[in-house]
């Protein structure tokens, strides 16, 4: 599953080839939002925002468009009239003259009004999304001291979109190799400059994935998928099992925890 610095650069294309530009046209997969296939032609897109691993499209008449990729959705972006994805299904087509973004095999996809956001079952659960540039290391330590999650693991903590929207698998693992911190220890556990690290690579790892590629949701999930330039994101530890550690030169393990893979060190983390 895309995770939020790929739901993130995934935003910022769409908006790219849309946003402000009236809409010619407007189609939905889904019965219940048939309706709104003709209300929206002439209407502009005025933001797409991601929040955690869900896009928030919103239209400048109040209305917004909640979609989640899940595992198989993928949105694209072509020229009007184009639909280059043959094997897979599209769910949603929005076009302008000469652009169209076009959404995938994705199941997850509701009309909200804008103003009734708070009230989805599923965004009202989320925590302060990763990515977001009004989150800083000071917030992001209070909530790993916070009751609700000071006690938890933090294999399974990183996970949980309501302490922070975005995280997912390969940040894990990254995320707990750059703070230096074993996968089974709890928040509650670390010392106060334990949880500063922690807490500062939890914004610093998902921002360097961001500001290069981040990874192709693409079999195999190798480290290839990554840039390569001096300032770029790459994994470290994530999909290296077997291959030396980068900082120690130890062997990097991996671990099956909860149906999803870990990878780490032994002897870097503790």
């Amino acid at each position: 599953m895309p995770e939020g610095p790929e739901i993130r650069r995934a935003a910022d294309r769409l908006a790219e080839a849309v946003l402000g530009e009236p809409l010619a046209a407007a189609w939905f997969h889904f019965p219940e939002l048939k309706r709104h296939e003709k209300t929206l032609v002439g209407r502009r897109i005025t933001a797409i925002e991601p929040h955690g691993k869900a896009l928030l499209t919103h239209f400048e008449h109040g209305l917004t468009l909640y979609s989640h990729n899940q595992l198989y959705g993928v949105w694209r972006v072509a020229a009007a009239g184009e639909r280059p994805e043959g094997s897979r299904s599209l769910r949603v087509a929005l076009e302008t003259d000469t652009r169209a973004i076009l959404l995938y095999s994705a199941s997850d996809v509701q009309m909200w009004k804008t103003d009734e956001l708070h009230r989805h079952p599923f965004l009202a659960r989320l925590g302060p999304d990763v990515l977001d540039a009004r989150l800083d290391a000071k917030t992001v330590a209070a909530r790993l001291r916070d009751p609700c999650f000071a006690g938890r693991s933090l294999v399974a903590l990183l996970l949980d979109q309501a302490f922070l929207a975005g995280m997912g698998n390969y940040l894990r693992s990254e995320v707990l190799f750059a703070a230096g911190i074993a996968p089974d220890r709890r928040p509650a556990d670390l010392s106060a400059t334990e949880v500063r690290k922690l807490a500062k690579a939890l914004l610093d790892v998902p921002r360097a994935s961001y500001r290069t590629r981040g990874i192709e949701p693409a079999a195999g999930m190798r480290a290839d998928y990554l840039t390569d330039t001096p300032a770029g994101f790459r994994f470290q530890v994530f999909d290296r099992e077997g291959e030396p550690c980068p900082r120690c030169g130890d062997m990097v393990v991996r671990q099956e925890l909860g149906g999803r893979r870990l990878y780490w060190c032994r002897h870097c983390q503790r």
